[in-house]
């Protein structure tokens, strides 16, 4: 098997269309002939490149409206089964990704990878206010950590509404698997005056579904989970530049 220094440019940029499609380490290592420590450590430096430009350009932003969501996965294994000496680690068990989005470019404005309550909820309305400049409309999903968080992020300088989805009950022959249907939403104005047309968190689950749908770590009901926090950052900031990063500067361009 190759190993990094062996690799051209050519391999390189092969393995990495190979990551952004979706497919598993242990998959590519098979496909190209490589070892996995070659491509994980390919995965280390690209993710490492694309959060460091992630956080060095995109600031100074001027948006109209930006919406917010979060999606779950594990790192390691479900809180569930985690061992009694693991319980407590950060990185191990349920893991939450944060995700803000600019509605109208579909730029990710923030993202961060931690757990999913009220201190994750500030780190990641503080980095928002960090990116942003002037007055935007701000919706978020019904996570009542968001409300503590938005108010000492932006205090009264946003028009934010929360938008919690109403779904129905589970039809009685339906399995564990099956997501209930959504009836409804109800929304909540709670600072400012924001655009009822302008409520909505659509485009920033459409993103969550892609996340979903195109890295092998987020898939359900298989054993393809992330082992490692690092890694799977590492994979959330690759992602983040190849499919949101790229399709934003389309848009603009």
């Amino acid at each position: 098997m190759h190993g990094m220094n062996r690799l051209d440019t050519s391999e390189r940029a092969q393995i990495v269309a190979a990551l952004v499609e979706g497919n598993s380490i242990n998959a590519i290592t098979r496909m190209f002939g490589v070892s996995k420590h070659t491509v994980l450590r390919l995965l280390v430096d690209l993710g490492t490149a694309c959060a460091t430009y992630h956080n060095q350009h995109v600031r100074n932003l001027t948006v109209r409206r930006v919406e917010a969501d979060e999606i779950w996965q594990f790192c390691y294994a479900k809180h569930k089964n985690v061992p009694e000496k693991l319980r407590g680690v950060e990185g191990v068990g349920d893991v939450w990704t944060w995700v803000a989005m600019d509605g109208d470019t579909k730029l990710a404005v923030s993202y961060l990878v931690g757990g999913r309550d009220a201190g994750w909820a500030q780190e990641f309305m503080q980095d928002v206010a960090s990116r942003v400049n002037g007055r935007f409309q701000l919706t978020t999903d019904g996570h009542r950590v968001y409300l503590d968080a938005v108010e000492d992020a932006f205090g009264s300088g946003i028009d934010y509404a929360m938008l919690q989805k109403v779904y129905g009950a589970m039809p009685e022959n339906e399995t564990r698997y099956s997501p209930a249907q959504c009836i409804g939403c109800e929304m909540r104005i709670v600072s400012g005056n924001p655009d009822r047309n302008l409520i909505s968190t659509s485009y920033v689950e459409r993103q969550n579904l892609t996340m979903r749908m195109s890295m092998r770590r987020f898939t359900r009901l298989t054993n393809a989970h992330s082992k490692k926090i690092e890694n799977h950052r590492h994979a959330v900031a690759l992602h983040f530049m190849y499919t949101i990063f790229a399709a934003s500067i389309l848009v603009c361009a």
